[in-house]
């Protein structure tokens, strides 16, 4: 169960990608399991939020269902995942604006709960996993009152998580470098082996 004695946020998952790897395929909607991987996350995400956004970039009718609103890319080039963040910190109701990628299904609330308590720790500051030297910026939680430098640098031409929110202040929720709960399930190959 969520720790409700935490700050309420609202919960961005990344469904907005071309699916390159996946020969096109919208990703979210891909089956792992006999369900599509989305289903995984918002199973776990909706008892965190009463604010449950989906970025996607097409499928919008199959994701409606899943979220309490939906946001888009404002080009159609498919820009990459600042652009849903971007999107997410626009719309956020809630002060911190949790982010995960679509294509994450064994994340689990014992690793959300460690993002939201680091947190308390660091209230300004934006808290994402780091797999050993490795920062993973699309398992993060975000100040919603970081969303004017983001766009300031998406402005400055800036597409990379990284390189955007880094020098803003980062506190790390440290996680093992074989942890299967990061697992991005993001080639054929990926969704098809046993795990």
């Amino acid at each position: 169960m969520p720790d409700t004695t935490l700050p309420p946020c609202s919960v961005l998952i990344l469904a907005g990608g071309r699916g390159q790897r996946m020969g096109g395929q919208d990703k979210g909607l891909l089956e792992w399991r006999g369900r599509p991987l989305i289903s995984y996350l918002h199973d776990l995400v909706r008892p965190l939020t009463d604010d449950l956004i989906i970025s996607c970039n097409r499928n919008a009718e199959r994701y409606a269902d899943l979220a309490d609103r939906l946001v888009s890319d404002d080009t159609s080039d498919f820009p990459g995942p600042l652009a849903g963040i971007r999107a997410g910190l626009a719309v956020a109701r809630h002060p911190w604006l949790l982010v995960l990628p679509c294509d994450a299904p064994r994340l689990d609330m014992a690793l959300l709960e460690s993002l939201r308590q680091s947190s308390v720790v660091a209230p300004e500051q934006v808290q994402m996993i780091r797999v050993g030297e490795q920062w993973e910026p699309l398992f993060c939680l975000l100040p919603r009152a970081i969303a004017p430098q983001v766009e300031a640098a998406w402005q400055r031409g800036e597409r990379s998580p990284r390189h955007v929110l880094l020098p803003l202040g980062v506190q790390a929720v440290p996680c093992a470098v074989d942890d299967p709960r990061l697992a991005n399930l993001n080639t054929p190959e990926l969704l098809e082996r046993p795990i």
